[in-house]
């Protein structure tokens, strides 16, 4: 077993500290789920893997990628005793592969999750003035909608986390009860002999041609899980409580797909092509089918909730991410400030609004759609940045544990098979990204080439701060909360 790494005290400890041993099991639990938005996923992501993806073997790439995510589980938590950091996978990479590494992917980790609060953001408005309009006949743009979304956020991300947690947990109960009465429709009216078997079968699971693609989207689900290592700052005893919830939210994210799915393929035998054909209302034409119409309303009110419940966690990551770079030196000071009573960072919190509301404004100055032009293409730079972080995560676990003598199944065996998976995830990522921005336009599937700079003034800056700040350069990623 690994001897704790002894880290010392920051020079900011006591002054710069988030609210420590606010958020339970079910906190972080709730607030990781709401950022992967359940319906925003069974109804925009869902339909996509099934048409595009592996079709009939959907609910089994879903199962594949859960065990992914279980493996890379079993090493991330083995690290909760050594890194205890609102920077979360920026801190880990830091231990593992050294501080130039580790800033730059503290710096993708930053913009990945403004540009999916961003997007999350624009999804909103999109639904929101689309659901407005045909309850109330009042028609109001897209982005009205989605800076009040902001705002509101904002708002939430300034009084203490409970708060958030609190607001994530409700608008995420609602989400998965509406769903699941679907899933449950679906197989109440067709019978358990509608589920197909087939379902499970490696050669459709895995079919030539299209894996990639499959697990590009079932990845896009879990989208948002490693918010448990963010908040391990403000957990009750993290060393338990961070790896509970990671189990318990990657457990319940995977058997919700995995049962949503089924049931979806179960809805017909045409369910694939139907799923390919219209993707944008499969689930709703589902719902009509098998609730009812009033019940559709519901879903369609429950995505908007659901965008929401996204854009807030996203947003809460990003001025964690922010606050934490602060505190070790590698942004301005300000943005390490915290609400005197709630503990809660809020001028990151605040920069981190301006900046997402900025991008919302741009888009929209410039006429785009909220959804093929906003959405598609910060949607796929965030998802490519944060493939990214969680494959050199992986390795760094494995390099960190193999420095101090450690091998085995839970230090160097797992968190390596999870680095070669989350590698092919990345991999297939890159070379279909425009099946993920569902555009051909050569400004935003190039994007992903933003990262690429990122790294760059990372490296730069974390080189720049050897020569001229070696304390500050040394103390990066290494405030530890007792």
């Amino acid at each position: 077993m690994a001897e704790r790494v002894d880290t010392g005290r920051s020079p900011t400890h006591g002054k710069t500290e988030l609210a420590q041993g606010s958020l339970n099991v079910a906190h972080i639990v709730f607030m990781v789920m709401a950022t992967v938005a359940p319906a925003g996923g069974a109804v925009a992501i869902l339909p996509l893997a099934i048409g595009l993806g592996v079709g009939v073997g959907t609910p089994g790439m879903y199962v594949f990628v859960m065990a992914v995510m279980m493996l890379f589980a079993v090493g991330f938590t083995r690290m909760v005793p050594y890194v205890r950091n609102a920077g979360a996978f920026f801190a880990y990479i830091v231990r593992g592969l050294g501080r130039s590494v580790g800033l730059a992917g503290a710096y993708i980790a930053t913009t990945a999750y403004l540009a999916l609060a961003s997007a999350t953001g624009g999804a909103m408005g999109f639904f929101a003035s689309g659901s407005v309009n045909k309850f109330t006949g009042i028609d109001l743009p897209w982005w009205i909608y989605t800076l009040i979304g902001l705002v509101v956020a904002f708002i939430l991300g300034y009084f203490k986390i409970t708060l958030a947690a609190g607001v994530l947990g409700v608008a995420l109960v609602l989400e998965l009860i509406v769903l699941l009465v679907l899933d449950v429709a679906i197989i109440a009216k067709n019978g358990l002999s509608s589920l197909p078997a087939s379902s499970f079968s490696p050669e459709y699971v895995f079919a030539p041609g299209v894996v990639g693609v499959g697990m590009i989207f079932a990845f896009s689900c879990y989208q948002g899980f490693e918010g448990t290592a963010i908040y391990a700052e403000e957990a009750r005893d993290p060393e338990r409580t961070v790896p509970r919830a990671t189990y318990i939210a990657m457990a319940c994210i995977g058997l919700f797909f995995v049962l949503t799915s089924w049931a979806f393929l179960a809805s017909s035998d045409g369910a694939v092509a139907a799923a390919s054909e219209s993707p944008g209302t499969f689930a709703f034409d589902l719902s009509d089918q098998f609730v009812g119409s009033a019940w559709t309303s519901i879903l369609e009110i429950l995505i908007v909730t659901s965008c929401f419940a996204g854009m807030l966690a996203f947003h809460n990551a990003a001025s964690r991410y922010m606050f934490a770079l602060s505190r070790d030196g590698f942004l301005p000071r300000p943005l390490r400030t915290l609400h005197p009573q709630f503990q809660s960072p809020t001028v990151a919190g605040a920069v981190g609004f301006v900046v997402e509301a900025l991008v919302v404004i741009c888009f929209a100055v410039a006429g785009l759609d909220p959804l093929t032009n906003l959405v598609s293409a910060l949607t796929g730079f965030g998802a490519v940045g944060l493939m990214v972080l969680i494959t050199t995560t992986s390795l760094a676990v494995v390099v960190f544990f193999a420095r101090q003598g450690s091998f085995g199944w839970a230090y160097t065996v797992a968190p390596g098979l999870a680095m070669i998976g989350f590698g092919a995830i990345t991999y297939f990522a890159l070379s279909n990204f425009m099946l993920i921005t569902g555009t051909d336009s050569k400004v935003i599937n190039s994007l992903p080439y933003l990262h690429i700079l990122t790294v760059v003034i990372a490296i730069a800056v974390a080189l720049h701060a050897r020569k001229a700040r070696p304390e500050v350069y040394q103390n990066m990623g290494w405030t530890l909360v007792d």
